[in-house]
């Protein structure tokens, strides 16, 4: 029996830790172990190392290091964000937000929250093309608006939104603009101050770095409200020591990934390209969100009379990892919220497919993708009352063939 090929094809879910991170993270692990908070040498070499990755990351980002904090990873630094922007804009009777309908659930749970506090919530259309509208949000700002939180790319359909000009129009009102740049960091060149952003949220664990850290960039002048209680640590907006060694993991992943944005662009545009002409070639199926604008190495698909889950499972049995959307709601049975918010209906948004490529895939690896992908979308739908209701006239068709 033939060895199965693995692929790895989830990196919009996690990614493999990097020889450069796990490098940088050794030392801190073993010989400088202190306690960043602490007066004696061994804490203060910590301390002086975290201060140098707060360094390397406001540099990265366009920003002072003051208005770097780190998290646990993006949800936390969300919350934070949000709620901070909230507070702030309550205590000058401001009291209205404004988001978009297909955010990560740490946005939009927070904004649920806030929603049942007396904030009112305007979450914006985003189209089928998966794109948020700069002049929808202009027309959408009140004088009551406190906070407008559009993400950078979308986690599942991987649309890049058009940041520097919502942050343009959001200076323009004196309205506060925060991204959930979890997907775009590391992938995708940022500059807060050049695209108007005042406050951003990435995670380590999506470029390459350790799981369980991340950064809430603030810009100064926005004050912030602690999520976790606790010392004085990060300036007194994080309480919990600590964690110097992700931390150091995070930073050198960042330039890392940084420093190779073009280089991997380069390599991953053409095998991205070749893998959505090679699944637009299965009947009845589409493509989710604009070709053009997503990530580089997003591809996902909706696929007429199939379960999502079933594709997964055999595509598993074939040494492809992949998901149907985001793996934070994996364990859920309903139909993704992204996909129905550019109007996907129901009975396809179940058969959808994510597919998010890292630096190492090859040509190789997409033609064995496409090959897998239509065997196994051939051998379900042989199965499936439902196809055999489309394919009979019983149903009608939802895509063209």
């Amino acid at each position: 029996m033939a060895d199965i090929r693995h692929i790895y094809a989830d990196n919009a879910a996690t990614t493999r830790m990097s020889k450069t991170a796990i490098e940088a993270m050794l030392p801190y692990m073993d010989k400088i172990y202190g306690n960043p908070s602490s007066l004696y040498s061994i804490g203060q070499d910590a301390k002086e190392a975290l201060e140098e990755a707060r360094q390397d990351v406001a540099a990265l980002l366009g920003c002072s290091p003051k208005e770097i904090y780190f998290t646990s990873g993006g949800s936390e630094a969300d919350n934070q964000a949000i709620r901070s922007a909230a507070l702030f804009g309550a205590k000058k009777n401001k009291k209205h937000i404004i988001s978009s309908k297909f955010e990560h659930h740490a946005v939009l749970h927070t904004l649920d929250k806030l929603a049942k506090e007396g904030f009112e919530i305007t979450l914006l259309d985003v189209g089928p093309r998966g794109i948020v509208d700069p002049k929808l949000v202009a027309d959408s700002i009140r004088e009551d608006t406190a906070l407008v939180t559009i993400m950078y790319a979308n986690n599942e359909i991987g649309t890049i939104q058009p940041i520097r000009q919502i942050g343009a129009v959001c200076k323009e009102k004196g309205v506060i603009f925060h991204t959930d740049a979890v997907q775009a960091a590391g992938h995708i060149s940022i500059d807060v101050k050049d695209q108007n952003i005042d406050m951003l949220s990435l995670s380590a664990h999506k470029f390459h770095g350790p799981k369980g850290c991340g950064v809430l960039y603030s810009r100064l002048g926005i004050p912030l409200i602690n999520i976790i209680e606790g010392g004085a640590q990060e300036r007194g907006k994080r309480g919990g020591t600590e964690n110097v060694p992700a931390i150091m993991g995070m930073a050198a992943a960042l330039k890392e990934a940084c420093g190779n944005i073009q280089k991997n662009t380069e390599h991953l545009l053409p095998l991205r390209n070749r893998l959505i002409d090679g699944l637009n070639r299965i009947s009845y199926s589409e493509l989710n969100g604009d070709a053009d604008s997503r990530l580089p190495g997003n591809v996902n698909f909706c696929f007429e009379g199939i379960e999502g889950e079933s594709l997964l499972l055999l595509l598993d049995d074939k040494g492809i990892s992949a998901s149907s959307g985001s793996a934070c709601t994996s364990g859920s049975l309903d139909p993704s919220h992204v996909l129905l918010a550019i109007g996907r209906p129901h009975e396809v948004a179940h058969g959808s497919l994510r597919l998010s490529l890292g630096e190492e895939a090859t040509e190789e690896d997409i033609d064995y993708i496409i090959e897998s992908v239509n065997d196994v979308v051939t051998y379900l739908r042989n199965m499936s009352p439902f196809w055999r209701d489309l394919t009979e006239g019983k149903r009608p068709h939802i895509f063209e063939e």
